[in-house]
């Protein structure tokens, strides 16, 4: 088993739905057991205007390589109604991220771990930081509640 960190968001229709179902998703998905669960977040979008993101984080252990992990979190988006466009930051029904899957580092065309911008992001951070705050970030080295309060302080 693998313990892997997921982020969750969703700005378009029944956010809390998405992500309620999105995690029921992951439950549901052989090898994978939800393992924590944050809080949910409200936090103001990236990019051009839209609605305000509802955030969240979970923890998994698996038993899915990390690549696997991460086609099964774009099939549950796909499910939600999310599309893949070349644009970043836009609006979305769903958005699962791959953000840290043991302590692994990838950085190859079909998949990036850890995720590029996780420690860039309070709405990643703050989430990561309730359910992992002791992790360690295995590029930077640093615990994720560090890098948390590093940037939920910059951004207040």
């Amino acid at each position: 088993m693998t313990r892997a960190y997921v982020a969750l968001g969703a700005n378009l229709g029944d956010r809390a739905g998405a992500l309620a179902r999105a995690i029921e998703s992951l439950r549901a998905t052989p090898g994978v057991r939800v393992v924590a669960q944050s809080s949910v977040w409200e936090t103001p979008p990236l990019g051009p205007p839209q609605p305000d993101y509802l955030n969240a984080a979970v923890a998994l252990d698996t038993e899915l390589d990390a690549l696997a992990l991460l086609r099964r979190l774009h099939e549950i988006e796909a499910a939600a109604g999310r599309t893949r466009g070349p644009e970043r930051n836009q609006a979305r029904p769903l958005d699962l991220d791959l953000l840290l899957f043991g302590g692994l580092v990838i950085d190859a065309p079909d998949i990036t771990l850890p995720h590029p911008r996780m420690h860039e992001r309070a709405f990643v951070l703050g989430p990561l930081a309730e359910i992992a705050p002791n992790e360690l970030h295995p590029v930077l080295h640093e615990p994720i509640a560090t890098l948390a309060a590093r940037v939920c302080n910059t951004e207040k």
